[in-house]
């Protein structure tokens, strides 16, 4: 049995042009790209990269500031941060005055494998830009952080 000709509204939408589409998929196929850094090295999952990255950029923080700079959510960051306790590149601290609250901190095995991750990020990054004139680059940076809501 046939599908439904599609109405005439239908016919003018292609997904191959819709925005948010073709946000994930470029997404998805420069964030794989450069999975292998991280994965192959260190064993690491995005979201582990993500925790170590904030860590190391922004200093000591609790998973609840991670969440909300990396927009990620709290499951997935609480995995990130037992498995990089585990493999001893974060450690947890106790708030005194709330126990609730943990401070979350790069041990120095932490901060080596970071400044060795952003050394191959910025190389990734380099590549990845080199198919764009420079124009083009700060067009293209300018629109994802503006639809990103960063500064």
């Amino acid at each position: 049995m046939r599908a439904p000709p599609p109405e005439d509204d239908d016919a003018h939408f292609d997904l191959k042009d819709f925005l948010p589409y073709l946000l994930n998929i470029a997404g998805e196929v420069t964030s794989s790209g450069f999975q292998s850094s991280y994965k192959n090295q260190y064993g690491m999952t995005r979201t582990e990269w993500r925790v170590l990255f904030h860590l190391g950029r922004y200093g000591d923080m609790t998973a609840r500031d991670i969440c909300a700079r990396a927009r990620t959510h709290k499951t997935k960051v609480s995995r990130a941060v037992s498995a990089l306790e585990k493999t001893r590149f974060l450690k947890r601290h106790k708030d005194l005055e709330d126990r609730r609250f943990e401070t979350l901190c790069l041990t120095p095995e932490g901060y080596k494998a970071y400044k060795a991750l952003c050394d191959k990020a910025r190389q990734f990054d380099r590549a990845l830009s080199a198919q764009f004139t420079a124009e083009e680059n700060a067009i293209l940076r300018r629109c994802l952080r503006q639809l990103a809501d960063l500064p």
